[in-house]
């Protein structure tokens, strides 16, 4: 007999204990705090006959990008396929999204949850995964609107409520309402509820806006909201990291990134990104950072079966080949990713083929020493790098590569125009006071 969870979505169990199980899942997928496997095979042992703890169970390994991970979120699927004939219409709608999620097909999956949303605005599954996916596809509109359409339904006193005003408040951030992105997330965050979304989001705006001084305070003031046991924390270090080196404070983010965003402190390639980002950044201003790309590259996944699962993480990947002068394995890396990019069909490979596979040429290109190529390949990727992800800050790290090629292949047009749209954004920061210095052409 299909039963309601607490927001009156339909459930296929009547069993108290199995529904108490995957409540408790639903908050660590939705706070990052704990992976929620544990208690997905509680509600699993309750009632084995439910399919929604192994769509929960796929769901929650999708939403790392982790090629290695992929075995286990189809296991899942297939475990859910065989339970599907006691599945609601609910249920079965989520089945289906992440049958094309698993496909690689995130954009249809994005889709099929917001098909789902309009019957049940209430689904927080539905919701907590479109977001990320909207996110990993850069598609900013989407960020902001579907938890706006969300909100109505949601009651003030839900104790899940703040986690959708979190979601809301980042989409506004990407879509530059700034002023109400704050606002919104420090309503999710001013509750009892511990919510990394809204810090997160609250982050982004200082991040945007140069205030770096706010944003280390905010970070450091809201600290037990996301550090502790939190998935979400090596990257609320890295947005505290940028912060120091908006100040070019090179040694306080090379401390940050020492003890929290080293391998000692990453299992998942998701966790590794902010890290080999960071260094990156450090790179570009001349900074001494040791064996840490060394230290990066540790764990990471090389294997060339996994290019091409995201156009993102394959980026960053190559960041981690420059920097450790492995160029052989960058130039077959690249060739991997291009081939992949050629001949597979889903709709990642677009992402690969317009942003990916571009950047990495650039990358390539300019620590090969040959700017000239670098600007040549990366500066047509500007208008459309959204489509492979990331946020505005993380996508920060290609106008700064581009502005040092622009420099370095004596771009003078180029080179002012870069500058000009920093110094709108961030003009009164020593950052940007030292990339005018660097580009010869002082503000």
């Amino acid at each position: 007999m299909a039963r309601e969870d607490l927001r009156g979505n339909p459930v296929g169990t009547s069993s108290p204990a199995a529904l108490a199980h995957a409540e408790t899942a639903l908050w660590r997928i939705v706070s990052f705090f704990d992976a929620p496997l544990a208690d997905l095979d509680a509600a699993s042992a309750a009632d084995p006959a439910w399919v929604l703890p192994h769509l929960m169970r796929a769901g929650f390994l999708l939403t790392l990008t982790e090629p290695a991970l992929l075995a286990d979120a189809r296991a899942a699927l297939r475990a859910a396929e065989g339970l599907e004939a006691n599945a609601t219409g609910r249920e079965r709608a989520h089945l289906a999204a992440l049958q094309r999620c698993a496909a690689g097909d995130w954009a249809r999956a994005c889709a099929a949850w917001d098909a789902l949303l309009r019957d049940h605005p209430r689904d927080l599954l539905a919701l907590q995964w479109a977001h990320l996916f909207d996110f990993y596809r850069g598609d900013a509109p989407a960020l902001r609107d579907r938890p706006a359409r969300a909100r109505p339904a949601w009651s003030r006193n839900d104790p899940l409520a703040p986690y959708v005003l979190g979601m809301h408040a980042f989409g506004l951030e990407e879509c530059h309402a700034y002023a109400e992105a704050e606002a919104v997330g420090r309503q999710a965050a001013a509750g009892a509820a511990k919510v990394p979304w809204a810090t997160h989001a609250v982050a982004h705006v200082m991040e945007m806006q140069g205030r770096h001084d706010e944003g280390i305070a905010w970070l450091q003031a809201r600290r037990a909201d996301w550090s502790d046991g939190n998935g979400f924390a090596g990257h609320h270090w890295w947005h505290l990291a940028l912060f120091h080196l908006e100040r070019l404070d090179t040694a306080a983010a090379l401390a940050l990134y020492d003890e929290h965003l080293s391998s000692a402190n990453a299992e998942l390639t998701l966790q590794r990104l902010d890290g080999a980002a960071l260094l990156w950044r450090l790179r570009l201003l001349g900074a001494d950072v040791g064996a840490r790309w060394h230290d990066v590259a540790a764990g990471w996944d090389f294997a060339p079966t996994g290019i091409g699962h995201s156009a993102f993480n394959d980026v960053h990947s190559m960041l981690v080949l420059l920097g450790t002068g492995r160029l052989a394995e960058a130039r077959a890396w690249l060739a991997s990713a291009r081939a992949q990019a050629d001949a597979w069909q889903a709709a990642n490979a677009a992402m690969a083929r317009r942003v990916g596979v571009p950047l990495m040429e650039g990358l390539l290109a300019l620590e090969q020493g040959d700017a000239a190529r670098a600007v040549a390949w990366i500066a047509p990727v500007r208008s459309e790098a959204h489509r492979f992800g990331g946020s505005h800050a993380q996508r920060d790290l290609i106008e700064q590569t581009l502005l040092a090629a622009a420099a370095d292949a004596g771009d003078r047009a180029l080179t002012a125009h870069l500058l000009e749209e920093r110094r709108r954004r961030k003009p009164h920061t020593p950052l940007t006071a030292w990339w005018e210095r660097r580009s010869g052409a002082p503000g």
